[in-house]
């Protein structure tokens, strides 16, 4: 891998900035540009840690390089508090959007927790319509400037909340505005997926797709409640079903593995694996094997065949964008434009849209790729 002069990464000679990508798990409030929130800050009468974008970015990778996932929640107060207007939402997703498209993206979703945002005097179909009004004017300029580009929204409810079955209707009330699915965050540890049970078997009734945050703070117990409970048909996350996994003997590339009976499950089930390395790192996912990122059982889940995806979760807090994801994986790795490829049509096969319309994408990451 080499880097040019502008900063992009090549690998066998392509581009990683230019390939086409699949970005499944992106928070709106963890990719609001440290500029945009000191102005937002400055307009709404919030007091700021910093007075400039580096500063910002500075105080950003302090927080949340505590390898705590609470610690690094903590993070996302400065932003939910400056993002309570109709205004600062439309701006916020439509610069989401443009920088997805910067970074090569041709199909994402955002998730972000409508719930959040309603001290302002906003309802929640306020701050959708809003979100989405931001998205289609993003899509609008990436257009205009010739790279194309789709966004679904997933609405998140906070497992820490009450309020999961009114996100649930929510989402399925905008399910041809804009949304494509729902999405469970917030802390694991305490908050199973289990107590929400009837805003997931409401959503089950509605055929609406639903993604869990599981298996990044907590173990296989969370995975096993976002598959039963949740009916999850992707992992947020989901890294730690690695511990459901007993490597019995290793040579060179090659391993063995005993499989538990969950962990074979999501691999046989082609279940798919939101990973966000960086994030991961930060938020102590991956402690138990290690603090480098090459200690992320990433690969071993790819060897093993695992559906993984490429994911960033947070680009601002993890100062992080999917080109640089996958350049410190084929630097750990070292993957080849093969690999790249395989974890864009994992994401591609994933996506929250109809069958036909995850073909054309598969079809779109090809061409993108030969060339």
């Amino acid at each position: 891998m080499t880097i040019d002069q502008n900063g992009d990464m090549t690998v066998q000679g392509a581009s990683l900035r230019a390939l086409p990508k699949v970005s499944l798990h992106d928070h709106l409030d963890g990719g609001v540009r440290p500029a945009t929130i000191l102005e937002l800050a400055e307009e709404a009468g919030v007091t700021a840690p910093a007075t400039d974008a580096g500063a910002l970015r500075r105080w950003f990778a302090a927080q949340c390089g505590a390898g705590s996932l609470p610690e690094y929640l903590k993070a996302f107060d400065l932003v939910t508090s400056v993002l309570q207007s109709k205004r600062a939402l439309t701006r916020v997703a439509r610069e989401f959007v443009a920088d997805l498209a910067a970074d090569g993206v041709v199909y994402g979703e955002v998730r972000w927790a409508p719930e959040q945002h309603l001290a302002g005097g906003l309802s929640l179909d306020d701050a959708v319509r809003a979100v989405q009004r931001g998205i289609e004017e993003g899509e609008d300029a990436a257009d205009a400037a010739g790279h194309g580009i789709r966004v679904g929204q997933l609405l998140s409810a906070m497992r820490q909340g009450d309020r999961s079955r009114e996100i649930a209707e929510l989402a399925v009330r905008f399910r041809e505005r804009g949304v494509v699915g729902f999405d469970l965050a917030g802390p694991e540890n305490g908050f199973p997926a289990s107590a929400h049970r009837e805003a997931f078997d409401y959503l089950a009734a509605e055929f609406l797709p639903v993604t869990v945050h599981a298996g990044e703070a907590a173990g296989p117990g969370s995975i096993r409640s976002a598959l039963l409970d949740g009916r999850a048909l992707r992992l947020g996350h989901g890294v730690r079903i690695a511990e459901d996994l007993q490597v019995i003997d290793r040579e060179g590339d090659e391993v063995q593995v005993q499989f538990g009976d969950l962990a074979r499950w999501v691999r046989d089930r082609e279940i798919p694996l939101e990973l966000s390395p960086t994030s991961n790192l930060h938020t102590g996912a991956i402690a138990q094997w290690g603090d480098e990122l090459a200690d992320h059982p990433f690969d071993l889940l790819h060897q093993l065949g695992f559906a993984v995806t490429v994911n960033t979760d947070n680009r601002t807090m993890s100062a992080t964008s999917l080109t640089r994801e996958l350049a410190l994986l084929v630097d750990a790795f070292g993957y080849d434009l093969d690999d790249l490829e395989a974890f864009q049509f994992n994401a591609a096969s994933a996506a929250f849209l109809p069958v036909e319309e995850r073909e054309e994408l598969v079809e779109v990451i090809a061409e993108g790729f030969e060339r």
